[in-house]
């Protein structure tokens, strides 16, 4: 899955709710999916902007995450996954992704 198709993927699950209001970076090696959940509908791009929450991870654990087969506890512990910002919002947006 490239970084546009996972961008889309991000965008359909939080079209009418992200859940939170305040922004999320998700910094991969392929690119940033930046969520700007003050908005509604939540907006979400590829842009790199300033947010509240950095969470920086490759596109291929971010993919794992997604379908389930990466725990975000053991990704965080390993190293895998690291939170820059609000902790509180970073596992709120995990919740979405899952």
């Amino acid at each position: 899955m490239t970084l546009q198709d996972f961008t889309e993927e991000i965008r359909r699950r939080v079209s009418t709710d992200s859940g939170f209001d305040a922004t999320v970076k998700l910094a991969t090696d392929q690119g940033v999916i930046y969520i700007d959940g003050r908005q509604s509908p939540p907006v979400v791009s590829n842009e790199d902007a300033e947010a509240d929450s950095t969470i920086k991870v490759s596109l291929s654990d971010l993919q794992k995450l997604g379908t389930g087969e990466l725990n975000p506890m053991t990704a965080f512990m390993f190293g895998k996954l690291k939170v820059q910002g609000d902790m509180g919002l970073a596992m709120k947006i995990g919740q979405k992704l899952s």
